[in-house]
């Protein structure tokens, strides 16, 4: 007779609280480390593409971490670029803030009986608590600034090694295992691998053509600085769910800044809408092939839980983590369970 085994719940949260403390107090290590395998996942195919055709190991992962470098450097080029015009432009848009915070001040004297002083004291408050969080804020971004530097060489230098001596690793990890699970752990990571390549390619796509078609829609609406408002919001539709909200944000205000009207913001909340809606229903399953997708729960969790371990790395690192974990439990049979758990549909449930 089949009996159901007993979970120890003690142990488990004990492990998950050891975790937990190792996960906190080595993020110095695991950070750039996590980001690193990431990146190796990514290259992986590539560098085994350019070593099948007698390049170099080394020399192939020179040329891939290069690609990555160009990559990355001209986004940051395009966002710079666009910030500088952006910047040059503020004291018009301040100028067109104060008519509008003019207009909104006589609205609630003449409407709510709220008198100037009130207002005014308001406006105080909030000027200091903006000030205060600009000031925490400016003191994080210097501080992130020097962790980047290092991060910048640190990731580069691990991806490169990780890549270098990836038998070495794999070789490793089936000592963990018995030798009649080496076929299946082998299968597991190269699929693991394959799979986040394809996804990883996909979604690069998905930001591109999102990124094209928010800046095509807010230029329409004559909304300034259009290519740099739709490559936000397509970088921050990484985050799940209220990065689209975010992104949306600093445009709707300036559309209503510069034109005055209830209409523009609106336009630009259709255009985002539009776009979000053919991203889910038309760019992401044309562009990607499988979903590395957790329901929103877990996904929401993984967020929350990589923001208190580590900070906003964790926010971006955790969700990729949960997706590659429902990944390798769709591959295993053992962990059925955890696949089922983290499924985002009901496919998995039919027998």
């Amino acid at each position: 007779m089949y009996t159901q085994p007993k979970v120890d719940w003690l142990k488990l949260l004990l492990y998950t609280v050891l975790l937990s403390m190792l996960l906190y107090f080595g993020k110095a290590l695991f950070i750039p480390l996590s980001f690193s395998l990431l990146i190796s996942f990514i290259l992986y195919p590539i560098c085994r593409w350019l070593e099948a055709r007698r390049t170099p190991r080394w020399v192939a992962i020179v040329l891939c971490l290069l690609l990555v470098f160009v990559l990355f450097g001209g986004m940051v080029w395009l966002l710079v670029r666009q910030m500088v015009q952006f910047t040059n432009e503020w004291p018009v848009l301040q100028e067109k803030l104060f008519e509008t915070w003019s207009k909104l001040s006589e609205y609630l004297e003449l409407t709510y009986k709220i008198d100037t002083e009130r207002q005014k004291a308001w406006l105080e408050g909030i000027a200091t608590e903006v000030a205060t969080t600009i000031f925490n804020m400016a003191q994080e971004i210097i501080y992130s600034s020097a962790i980047g530097v290092v991060l910048l060489v640190l990731i580069p230098l691990y991806t490169a090694l990780i890549l270098l001596y990836r038998e070495q690793l794999a070789a490793a990890l089936y000592v963990l295992f018995p030798r009649t699970e080496h076929k299946n752990i082998k299968n597991i990571l190269h699929e693991t691998i394959i799979t986040y390549y394809n996804f990883i390619k996909g979604m690069i796509v998905v930001y591109l053509a999102v990124g094209i078609l928010n800046s095509i829609g807010l230029l329409l609406l004559g909304i300034p600085h259009a290519v740099f408002f739709g490559i936000i919001a397509s970088v921050l539709t990484f985050i799940p769910y209220i990065g689209i909200v975010i992104g949306a944000i600093l445009p709707i205000t300036i559309a209503w800044v510069t034109y005055d009207s209830v209409w523009y913001p609106i336009g630009v909340v259709v255009v985002f809408t539009v776009v979000q809606y053919l991203e889910a229903n038309l760019i992401f399953p044309w562009a990607v092939s499988y979903r590395l997708q957790v329901n929103m729960l877990f996904t929401l969790l993984a967020i929350m839980a990589g923001g208190i371990l580590w900070g906003a790395s964790g926010m971006i690192l955790f969700v990729p983590f949960i997706a590659i974990l429902k990944l390798i439990a769709d591959k295993h049979e053992d962990m059925r369970a955890v696949s089922l758990l983290l499924s985002a549909g009901n496919e998995d449930l039919k027998e």
